[in-house]
């Protein structure tokens, strides 16, 4: 297929994600529309995972293959996959990037969503993609060079230091919010998060998929600051791949009763610091937690 042809794709793909994440906004719509997917996957065939677990390699390596709203592998033996298109058209939308802004995307995998987000910043605005893994940040680097506005950066994105943000975008389930991505946070900036506890998802272990409980187990918040306060509300229940150094045991206990109780949809706030009643928090962390007013 040439490249005429599979703009045509790209578009006709652009609009079914926007449909199945039921969004309607033309700049997220024009974005995937022009960013080639093919171009962070590597040579195909490509495994995409099915939803019971497990993988299928699609039958040859026509990138028409990839436009379809499915997670495509790329280190399937550790269950690493390039996320569901729809859910990050959803999330793209609470995030709100516009031209201009200073987006830092963490957990940047091979760089396909990054592409997107430099495509919403715009060429007076930057992305700056950090990836823990150092051959897929490798591979991020490589697939973004032509991306003006976009840096690659490899660590720990939960401690590393980055300049002022007005998206922060978080790529993997975490068990809290860093202070960095916090203290970073410009006025007015929003940061999307997905808390998860270790029932979420088991990397490695490709065995039978439970939705039930993967989804009874994390969930999307936008976090939105101003000035010292910070807005919180929970978007949407997800099951994602936990995140290397953004975790802890203690924390994470205290999410899994959180989820086991219900009540992540009314949560309000986020609260730094300042002591709050028991009955007002969703969830409390050390120096955090989430309010329901």
């Amino acid at each position: 297929m040439d490249q005429t042809e599979l703009a045509i794709v790209r578009r006709a793909y652009a609009k079914q994600i926007m449909a199945a994440a039921q969004v309607s906004d033309p700049r997220i719509e024009a974005a995937f529309a022009a960013t080639r997917r093919e171009d962070f996957l590597g040579p195909g065939p490509w495994p995409m995972i099915r939803i019971l677990g497990g993988y299928v390699m699609t039958p040859d390596a026509d990138p028409v293959l990839l436009y379809s709203d499915q997670l495509v592998g790329i280190a399937p033996e550790r269950r690493l996959n390039n996320g569901q298109p729809s859910l990050h058209a959803a999330l793209l939308h609470a995030s709100g990037i516009q031209p201009g802004d200073h987006v830092v995307h963490i957990g940047t995998g091979t760089g396909y969503f990054t592409a997107i987000m430099s495509h919403l910043a715009g060429p007076t605005g930057r992305v700056t993609g950090v990836e823990f893994d150092p051959g897929i940040a490798a591979r991020a680097r490589e697939y973004l060079a032509s991306q003006a506005n976009v840096t690659v950066l490899e660590g720990n994105g939960a401690t590393m230091s980055f300049a002022s943000a007005a998206v922060i975008y978080v790529n993997a389930g975490v068990t809290h919010p860093s202070d960095t991505w916090l203290d970073s946070l410009a006025d007015g900036g929003r940061m999307i998060l997905p808390l998860t506890s270790d029932l979420n998802f088991k990397p490695g272990k490709p065995g039978v998929f439970d939705p039930m409980k993967a989804l009874n187990s994390g969930a999307y918040f936008r976090i939105q600051r101003h000035g010292t306060d910070f807005e919180a509300r929970g978007l949407m229940p997800t099951a994602i791949i936990p995140a290397d150094g953004a975790r802890d045991s203690e924390t994470e206990a205290a999410l899994a009763e959180a989820f086991a109780k219900g009540g992540w949809n009314r949560v309000r706030h986020l609260v730094r610091g300042a002591a709050v009643p028991e009955e007002r928090c969703w969830v409390r962390g050390r120096g955090w937690c989430l309010t329901y007013d």
